[in-house]
């Protein structure tokens, strides 16, 4: 089981071992907390191979369909209820045989795809929710759904580790084309910074464990 060298620079910042910007870059200080890390805790990644998950919003109408199903592990409807997606989480540990849930460009493997079911039709600026916004319930769903998942593959709840698609840029340095999911949430006047509404996420998530 490979992990890039991003990879592991964001799995070694999510524990607490500073290895510095998540830059694919085996720098002096990734292999400090590297050397940290494995003699602290011995095998830094989870069993699974799991080791991150990504939030969205799908971008479409209400209602539980089958394309949306294919690109996420669990998808979270305007009512709080949670729908599987078509492949378990497992099928992203190694994206190489195309049986995979495809949610994150270039950054697939090892992470979980959890989405909410919104936002068809809205603009980012000038801000428009559209007919679909997010809901309140929604939320407090999707919250319990990634702390969850947190336990399960213990996956620590970070910056680095429990991500919204808008912050996967600025935090892991993989370019995906100004995605803005999730920067707005219901009660914003419009959308904030990816990394502070990601971090008022992060703290509804950590609420629920």
């Amino acid at each position: 089981m490979g992990y890039s060298v991003r990879d592991v620079q964001a799995r070694l910042n999510a524990l607490g071992y500073n290895a510095g910007t998540v830059d694919g870059i085996q720098g002096p200080k990734t292999r400090r907390a590297f050397r940290e890390a494995k003699e602290d805790l011995g095998n830094i990644f989870h069993k699974s191979g799991l080791h991150r998950i990504h939030m969205h919003w799908t971008g479409g109408a209400y209602g539980d369909i089958a394309l949306e199903r294919a690109h996420y592990h669990v998808i979270v409807l305007e009512n709080g209820k949670v729908v599987s997606g078509d492949l378990k989480p497992e099928a992203n540990v190694n994206c190489t045989d195309g049986q995979y849930a495809a949610h994150t460009r270039a950054a697939n493997s090892g992470a979980i795809g959890v989405a909410v079911d919104a936002m068809g039709g809205a603009k980012e600026s000038p801000f428009f929710a559209g007919k679909y916004p997010i809901t309140e319930i929604q939320m407090r769903s999707l919250a319990r759904e990634v702390a969850n998942l947190c336990e399960t593959y213990d996956i620590p709840v970070s910056r680095w580790s429990t991500l919204t698609h808008a912050e996967i840029q600025p935090t892991l340095g993989i370019k995906q084309r100004w995605k803005w999911d999730i920067t707005w949430l219901p009660g914003m006047d419009k959308p904030g910074d990816p990394i502070e509404v990601g971090d008022m996420i992060r703290d509804m998530i950590r609420k629920e464990m």
